[in-house]
C-alpha cells in the first residue's frame, strides 16, 4: 500500500476551508461569541440582550449593501428553502417566471409549480455550466432567477426585466452571491440570502432586502385572505424584523456570528472591498487552471465565472475525488464538487472570509498531490 501524500507545510495554505456553505467561520467571531457566552447565549429573544444583535446585524446589512431608501432589511427563520416557500404564500400573485440554471434555481421554481392556488410558472433553463435569463411576458407578475448559483459557479447580473407588466417584482435569489459580488439593489424588489455563505455564520436564518413595492405585494396578498401558514407570513416576519427580533427563537449564535461578519466587512471597506477580494481569489483560482495541464474552468465563458464559488474540471487522468481526498486529510478541506453535477471537479468558495492568499497556496497544492500521485 501505498504512502499517503503529505503536503510541506510551507505550500499549505493558512486557513484550509474553502467550502462553499457552511462556510468558513472566522476564529475572531468565535473569540467574540465566546466573551458573550453567558450573556448572549441561552437568552430569550424578545430581551434587549439579543434584539440588539438582530438590530446591530440588520443595520449592518443595509450599510453593507447601501440600502436604497424604503428598502428595508427582513429576517426569519429557515434559511432559503422557508423563504422560496414564504415567497410562494406571500410575493407571487398568480403567475412566476423563473430563470433556471443549476440545482437551486430549479428548487425555488418547483415550490411554485407544486403551489395548487398558483399558475404554472414560465421556467427558462439553461444546461448547467450557462446562463438562462428572464424575458418580459404578459401576466407575469413576479419574476425570480439566481445571482450566483453555487452548484455551478455560474453568476448573472442583477437587473430588472426591460418591458415587464407593470408593478411585477423582481425577486433575486443571492444565497451564495450576496457579500462577494457587487449588486445595484434599485435592480431588484427582494435580495435575499443565508448566512451560512459570504456572511461567516451558520445556516439556519434567510435575510432579505425587500423594497416598498414588494412589502406592499406582502401585505396586499395577505389582506386577500389567501391561506398563509404562521412559520411562512411574510407580513409576519417584516413587522417582527421592525421590532429587531423573529417570529420563532432563532439561533443566537447563527444571529452573533452574522452581525461580526458584516461588521468586520463594512470596516474593511463594505461591499467594494468584499467584492474585490472576491475578485481576486476568483482570478488566482481561473488563471492557475487557464495555465493547467489537467484542469480547466467548468464555466466556459469567462464572463460567467462566479467570484463567490470556482468549480474546476480535471481530465480524466486526475481523480478530483480521489484529490479532495488527499487534500482533507492534509487539513484542506470541503473542495469536493456539489453532489448532483457529477462531474470530475473541485468546488472552491472564493467568499471575502477566505483569503486570496490561501487561494494561491490551495493551487499549489493540488499540484503538489497531481505530482505525487
Amino acid at each position: 500500500m501505498a504512502d499517503p501524500i503529505r503536503i510541506p507545510d510551507d505550500l499549505k495554505p493558512v486557513d484550509g476551508r474553502f467550502g462553499s456553505g457552511p462556510s468558513k467561520v472566522r476564529p475572531e467571531g468565535v473569540a467574540a461569541l465566546s466573551r458573550v457566552a453567558t450573556t448572549f447565549m441561552g437568552t430569550s429573544h424578545r430581551q434587549r440582550t439579543v434584539k440588539d444583535q438582530v438590530a446591530r446585524l440588520r443595520a449592518g446589512i443595509a450599510q453593507f449593501f447601501s440600502a436604497p431608501d424604503g428598502y428595508e432589511v427582513i429576517i426569519s427563520n429557515g434559511g432559503t428553502s422557508a423563504f422560496w416557500e414564504t415567497a410562494a404564500f406571500g410575493l407571487i400573485r398568480d403567475k412566476a417566471q423563473f430563470a433556471e440554471f443549476g440545482e437551486f434555481g430549479a428548487k425555488f421554481a418547483k415550490a411554485v409549480r407544486d403551489a395548487p392556488f398558483l399558475a404554472e410558472p414560465t421556467v427558462h433553463k439553461a444546461p448547467a455550466g450557462s446562463a438562462a435569463y428572464l424575458t418580459a411576458e404578459a401576466g407575469v407578475d413576479t419574476y425570480a432567477s439566481v445571482q450566483n448559483e453555487t452548484s455551478t459557479g455560474v453568476a448573472v447580473p442583477v437587473q430588472r426585466v426591460a418591458g415587464a407588466d407593470p408593478g411585477a417584482l423582481v425577486l433575486t435569489d443571492a444565497t451564495s452571491g450576496g457579500g462577494s459580488i457587487d449588486v445595484d439593489l434599485t435592480q431588484t424588489d427582494v435580495y435575499y440570502l443565508a448566512p451560512q455563505k459570504a456572511f461567516g455564520s451558520d445556516g439556519g436564518l434567510w435575510i432579505a432586502l425587500m423594497s416598498p413595492a414588494a412589502i406592499a405585494r406582502a401585505h396586499e396578498i395577505k389582506e386577500s385572505g389567501r391561506y398563509i401558514p404562521q412559520f411562512l407570513d411574510l407580513v409576519t416576519a417584516v413587522e417582527q424584523s421592525r421590532l429587531e427580533q423573529t417570529y420563532n427563537t432563532p439561533a443566537l449564535a447563527t444571529v452573533f456570528l452574522a452581525a461580526e461578519q458584516v461588521d468586520w466587512m463594512n470596516a474593511q471597506g463594505g461591499l467594494g472591498w468584499a467584492a474585490k477580494r472576491s475578485a481576486e481569489s476568483a482570478a488566482a483560482i481561473y488563471g492557475w487552471a487557464d495555465r493547467s495541464e489537467v484542469a480547466s474552468p467548468f464555466v466556459t465563458d469567462p464572463a460567467l465565472r462566479s467570484h463567490a464559488v470556482a468549480t474546476i474540471d480535471f481530465a480524466d487522468s486526475v481523480d478530483a475525488a480521489q484529490l479532495a481526498k488527499v487534500l482533507r486529510a492534509n487539513g484542506i478541506v470541503d473542495t469536493e464538487p456539489y453532489r448532483k453535477l457529477g462531474r470530475n471537479q473541485l468546488r472552491i468558495a472564493l467568499y471575502p472570509t477566505v483569503d486570496p492568499a490561501d487561494v494561491e497556496a490551495l493551487t499549489r497544492c493540488i499540484d503538489y498531490v497531481i505530482h505525487k500521485s
